[in-house]
């Protein structure tokens, strides 16, 4: 794996996060198509926009908390799409498997890093 400079990383962070800033939630992985999105819920599950924030140059790009509304179950995954309904999906990171006994709001902050390499 070729060495970056932080520079670069940052600039590839901030290149790949203007594509889509719609976070969704999944209760396994999406693989690179966006499945096991969540739905249904009261009130209903739907996507989150997070704004993303970059500049510390450490090819780490944050967004803001999103809250979602989730029926119970067991969620594995964050992904991103270009809109809140249909759109474009992009990318996915597992999340810690968070199981909620009941309807209940899940609360993240995303973050889209490039790693530095080997």
């Amino acid at each position: 794996m070729a060495k970056m400079t932080n520079a670069f990383r940052e600039s590839v962070a901030l290149a790949a996060t203007a594509q889509g800033a719609y976070i969704s939630l999944h209760t396994s992985d999406p693989t690179t198509t966006g499945n096991g999105e969540v739905t249904g819920g009261t009130p209903a599950y739907a996507r989150k926009q997070t704004t993303w924030t970059g500049g510390a140059s450490d090819g780490s790009v944050v967004g803001t908390e999103v809250s979602f509304d989730i029926p119970a179950g067991t969620y594995t995954h964050i992904g991103c799409w270009t809109a809140a309904t249909g759109g474009t999906y992009l990318w996915s990171q597992a999340i810690n498997g968070i199981t909620f006994p009941g309807q209940g709001v899940l609360k993240i902050s995303p973050i889209f890093q490039v790693p530095q390499g080997s």
